[in-house]
């Protein structure tokens, strides 16, 4: 029996390592995408419409250079978009085994140039750090041919572009990737009781100076596919803008995680919605992240949003 579960593993382990091959691409959590921009014909807008033709539904691209100058009278970049999409078919494949699928529905990256630079990047998580963070498998057949789909859309966005080696290894996370929280509802009242605990959150999401940078709601495209698991699901995108500045300026392919999709689920004849979002762990292991102003600015904004949605579900 030891023999057969060695083989096993080395067969799972042979299998990751031939999809990284077969994509050729790093199998770190972060990876990022390059390719010479000389002429500026790539775009945060043509690489849309490279995904919108892939068939993704596009939540937003949103330019960050104006809300950085806005605010803090600068920015490194003469590009930074932050970007979210999803594959609305694929997600609901995903959904029926994973209802906390909604951490990456939709998906972020950034697509962004340094000022100088004739160089566009775009950053996004790898199938490895998606299946942690869900906690499915990586070699998971609809998550590999997803990531497939993305990486040859990039290529397609961006034909003379490459992988870049990231300067850093991960850092053993200091705490739980994902953080949930969870609230009872009466069976026969829990429209009301939804309505009420968003414009609590809403409210309390602006007065912390969160951005609410999209809203998704998933149930909507499960209800045109005839699927009805959930009474509702839906997803927030939010963004600290003092955060994503902050990081950014040392490690820009943090847009890879912004903004945060926050979830909130209930399935049918259940009484529980139940909520989750990835936690800044993630950004600080990830990207092994050292410097201290960095860890402060991320570990205020977790205890600023664990502090509201205890305050929201109790």
């Amino acid at each position: 029996m030891k023999k057969l579960i060695k083989s096993l593993l080395v067969v799972c382990l042979l299998a990751s390592v031939s999809i990284a091959k077969e994509l050729s691409i790093p199998t770190t959590d972060i990876q990022v995408f390059t390719s010479e921009n000389r002429d500026g014909k790539i775009t945060p807008k043509t690489i849309e419409e490279a995904f919108k033709k892939a068939g993704f539904f596009i939540s937003a691209n949103r330019n960050m250079n104006g809300p950085f100058i806005k605010q803090f009278k600068e920015s490194d970049f003469q590009t930074y978009n932050l970007f979210t999409f999803y594959k609305k078919d694929v997600v609901l494949e995903l959904a029926k085994k994973y209802p906390n699928v909604g951490l990456f529905a939709p998906m972020s990256m950034s697509i962004y140039s340094k000022k100088g630079s004739n160089n566009i990047s775009v950053s996004m998580l790898s199938a490895k750090a998606m299946g942690k963070i869900i906690n499915i498998k990586s070699n998971d057949t609809t998550l590999v041919n997803l990531k497939k789909l993305i990486i040859n859309t990039l290529k397609e966005a961006m034909p003379k572009g490459k992988f870049d080696k990231l300067p850093y290894t991960l850092k053993k996370p200091e705490g739980k990737l994902v953080t949930n929280f969870s609230m009872e509802m009466d069976k026969d009242e829990w429209e009301d009781e939804l309505e009420d605990f968003k414009m609590a959150f809403e409210g309390d999401i602006a007065t912390n100076g969160f951005i609410i940078a999209g809203h998704n709601n998933l149930g909507d495209d499960f209800d045109d596919a005839n699927y009805t698991g959930y009474d509702f699901y839906e997803v927030y995108s939010i963004c600290k803008l003092p955060v994503i500045y902050t990081i950014a300026k040392n490690h820009p392919e943090a847009g890879a995680f912004a903004p945060c999709s926050l979830y909130l689920e209930k399935k049918k004849d259940e009484n529980m919605m139940n909520i989750g979002f990835p936690s800044v762990y993630n950004w600080i292991s990830s990207m092994a992240l050292s410097d201290k102003k960095d860890i402060k600015v991320l570990k205020d904004a977790q205890t600023r949003m664990t502090k509201i949605l205890k305050g929201a579900t109790e």
